[in-house]
């Protein structure tokens, strides 16, 4: 967790606080739902991949 700010705080030196902050969350988001299907046997349901692949979607515009 230590390292994930810290790496934030890396990010925003040379990106928008607001830009920056969006892909963090994304990616923490995607890194969670991705880990509790895999170790928690979480159901890899459309709806859940559909909403995974808009937040990928997302973030590759925010890096343009």
């Amino acid at each position: 967790m230590a390292l994930s700010v810290g790496l934030l705080g890396v990010a925003m030196k040379t990106l928008p606080v607001g830009s920056a902050y969006a892909v963090w969350v994304g990616v923490g988001a995607i890194g969670t739902a991705v880990w509790g299907m895999v170790l928690f046997q979480e159901p890899a349901t459309t709806a859940r991949l559909v909403s995974l692949a808009l937040i990928l979607a997302g973030l590759k515009l925010s890096m343009q």
